[in-house]
């Protein structure tokens, strides 16, 4: 397998896909009583690790029965349109996002200069708040073909609406196996951190759905930038969210 990417399995029914380009950005494949369903979809626009980790696990391609996407931001949005394509998997996407997903509006703008903590901003991500700030990099388009709203399952997955990273930032808990698919409102890349502070576009509306989030009590949290978390990482991350400030400042 290319370096660039990392492929392992968390747990029954439960994978992470990373890859380095896109911030070390992450994807996730859940099987639930046979059935595939993928949680974003990379940075690479062919989506061929992808294909590949599919085949890793006895399956097929087009096995793949829906795509949930937690954001539109380019990221997350990569290989969407191929894998569509070739699985024929129904895409799923809050309905703020979806036109954004289909290539019929840029993503909201996050600002062009970079926040605290600096040294952190100024290495790691003002590369990718650079370009999503000027639009740079578009996505492949697709259509979305469902909408997704707070409190709505796919599979075994139940769906949280948690804006403030986007307005249409979804999130989503397995229940069975304790999981939270946080996307981008958490990362762990370059350290544990309640997302990147300058792609966090409404301070107050990330605050709370952090509290929201907490509420789920996972004993696992993936997320879209870096490593998922547990054990004692899952404990430092509850720490951060009680000791989070409303207007997003440390």
């Amino acid at each position: 397998m290319h370096p660039e990417h990392h492929f392992r399995q968390l747990g029954d029914g439960l994978f992470s896909l990373g890859q380095k380009k896109g911030g070390r950005v992450h994807a996730f494949l859940v099987e639930d009583q046979g059935k595939l369903t993928l949680i974003d979809t990379l940075y690479d626009t062919d989506a061929s690790f992808i294909d590949k980790v599919i085949q890793q696990m006895g399956r097929k391609v087009d096995d793949l029965e829906n795509i949930i996407i937690t954001h539109a931001h380019r990221s997350h949005l990569g290989g969407l349109a191929a894998l569509k394509t070739r699985s024929k998997a129904t895409v799923w996407a809050h309905e703020w996002e979806s036109d954004i997903i289909a290539g019929q509006r840029k993503a909201q703008a996050v600002p062009f200069f970079p926040r605290r903590p600096y040294h952190v901003s100024l290495r790691v991500w003002f590369p990718f708040q650079f370009g999503l700030a000027l639009g740079l990099g578009p996505h492949p388009a697709c259509e979305v073909d469902r909408f997704l709203t707070d409190g709505c399952s796919v599979g075994p997955l139940t769906i949280c609406h948690t804006p403030g990273h986007s307005p249409g930032h979804l999130s989503m808990f397995w229940k069975e196996r304790r999981t939270l698919f946080a996307g981008d409102s958490i990362a762990t890349w370059p350290d544990l951190s309640l997302g990147w502070p300058a792609f966090n576009l409404n301070k107050r509306q990330h605050y709370e759905s952090l509290h929201k989030i907490r509420e789920f009590d996972p004993e696992i949290i993936a997320v879209g930038h870096g490593e998922p978390a547990t054990g004692e990482q899952v404990a430092q991350l509850h720490e951060k969210i009680q000791s989070a400030r409303p207007d997003g400042l440390p």
